[in-house]
């Protein structure tokens, strides 16, 4: 059966999914690249960007089911890039170059419409600005039955939580902390909302937490 997921979140011993004043320089906030060190170095990742080597482990494990059986992706604007406003031009095209590691169609929320951007190696970026309702409608229509990745970033998972729209996360918890940034479960209920089916495991440089609505 279809799931909406969180897979492969990163986030900091004080609970913050990104560091402070994001940019271009800086995606993920200052400090905020820290967050996923337990993910550089595994084999999947490695393998990823083009190289043959990485770390095997508990890490990996996670970090490979992250992308399994995943048939369409949901992000933030903000995760998609660091442009703010009208866009200005087709110019921005994500931060992963030609070839970004999706491989299906990708959902970014967005306030301002702009044109599809097909990329190499199947992954199709739409643009929706009418809101997440519309965004899971759409990706349901094209995932074929397999699950749906909420990408992040922090507001937009809060955003499908506080819905009611997310059935399962994988949380991986960084060894740092930053202090402040985005925090993800601020004034959140997840007991209310239903997660009350949670699994720990300790990988080689995170801890990772799977909960699930019974």
């Amino acid at each position: 059966m279809s799931k909406v997921k969180v897979t492969a979140f990163s986030i900091s011993l004080d609970g913050f999914g990104a560091g402070p004043n994001q940019s271009r320089e800086y995606g993920l906030g200052e400090g905020g690249e820290e967050l996923h060190e337990w993910m550089f170095p595994t084999k999947m990742f490695q393998q990823m960007m083009g190289k043959e080597d990485g770390t095997e482990g508990t890490d990996n494990e996670f970090a490979e089911k992250s992308l399994e059986n995943i048939g369409a992706w949901i992000m933030g604007r903000n995760m998609f890039g660091p442009i703010r406003g009208p866009w200005p031009d087709d110019e921005w095209k994500g931060w992963w170059g030609e070839q970004p590691p999706y491989h299906v169609p990708v959902f970014v929320l967005t306030h301002y419409e702009r044109e599809p951007i097909t990329m190499k190696g199947g992954t199709t970026f739409h643009f929706v600005a009418d809101g997440i309702e519309s965004a899971m409608e759409k990706a349901k229509k094209v995932a074929n039955g397999k699950d749906i990745s909420i990408g992040g970033g922090v507001s937009t998972i809060r955003q499908f939580l506080e819905a009611g729209l997310i059935d399962e996360m994988h949380i991986a918890i960084s060894p740092l902390f930053l202090g402040s940034g985005e925090h993800l479960l601020s004034g959140i209920d997840l007991p209310k909302l239903g997660f009350t089916d949670t699994q720990v495991t300790h990988g080689e440089k995170a801890t990772h937490i799977i909960s699930k609505k019974k």
